[in-house]
């Protein structure tokens, strides 16, 4: 009896995980087919100097990874060091995929368990000295300090902010660092005609609501004052992209605005391909 209880529970659990994976293959089939229909084969995006045509996805939550690097294939590379907050464990964020083509960087991270996964799962290249990590939980007091302690240059190729809550503030307030491209989650809750800024509170985090961060007007208006240009959004609408005002030139379509460039929330696009992403070294 107890054996027969046994192997009927293996061949439900051998059931479950075949729904999962055709699932999983269908939702990948159905969001493969919207892109190509709304995105790839559109001429917006097609016929222009739009960033989206080039979205792909390695270790980036949506397209991220192809416009990063598409804009460097047009504005160049320097240091190839990059600034990101808000990596959680570092699998699904905008540089990791970077860390494999020779760039260097900072990662900073909240929580003091998604830093020691860091610190297991990328402990090679900490230890080779291609990425720094610190637990730091990032106010518009302490960034620069965060910066200066991480042995960041003053003008790394980019910077990518995703903290939930105070992205706009603690952008507002680096200063002395002149990131030579900056990526920033924007709420696409909110239209490209309205300006949207939560209060400003050193110690607040996401509650899971779309009261969060700052609607993209009110970051290209920002930016405006800050001396970049807003060049793009993600398709999933996500995230927003600026480059410095020196660099833009005729490398993007402008203008260079949020009625322009904005694009609306797309989550039904989260789909991860593939193997689940790892970094452990061998």
């Amino acid at each position: 009896m107890g054996l027969n209880f046994i192997k009927k529970i293996k061949e439900i659990k051998l059931q479950l995980d075949e729904l999962l994976r055709r699932n999983n293959d269908d939702r990948g089939l159905r969001a493969a087919n919207y892109l190509a229909g709304h995105l790839f084969n559109n001429p917006k995006y097609r016929d222009s100097k739009r960033l989206n045509k080039h979205e792909y996805q390695v270790f980036s939550q949506y397209g991220e990874d192809g416009i990063i690097q598409e804009i460097f294939n047009r504005i160049g590379t320097t240091n190839k060091y990059f600034i990101e907050f808000g990596v959680e464990n570092g699998l699904e964020c905008n540089s990791t995929n970077l860390l494999y083509k020779d760039w260097q960087g900072l990662w900073i991270e909240g929580s003091k368990q998604s830093s020691k996964e860091i610190n297991e799962r990328f402990g090679d290249l900490i230890g080779q000295g291609k990425l720094t990590i610190k637990n730091e939980f990032i106010t518009a007091e302490n960034i620069e300090a965060i910066f200066k302690a991480g042995g960041a240059p003053n003008e790394p190729d980019m910077l990518s902010i995703d903290i939930d809550y105070n992205d706009y503030y603690v952008w507002e307030a680096i200063t002395n660092f002149k990131p030579r491209m900056v990526v920033i989650e924007y709420n696409s809750t909110f239209r490209p005609d309205t300006r949207f800024v939560v209060p400003y509170n050193a110690s607040q985090t996401w509650d899971g609501s779309s009261f969060f961060g700052a609607s993209l007007l009110a970051l290209q208006q920002l930016a405006d004052t800050k001396g970049y240009c807003l060049v793009g959004c993600s398709f999933a609408g996500t995230n927003a992209f600026f480059v410095r005002k020196d660099l833009v030139a005729d490398h993007f379509e402008g203008p260079f605005t949020a009625e322009n460039h904005y694009e609306p929330t797309r989550f039904f696009l989260y789909y991860k391909a593939g193997h689940p992403k790892n970094h452990i070294p061998a």
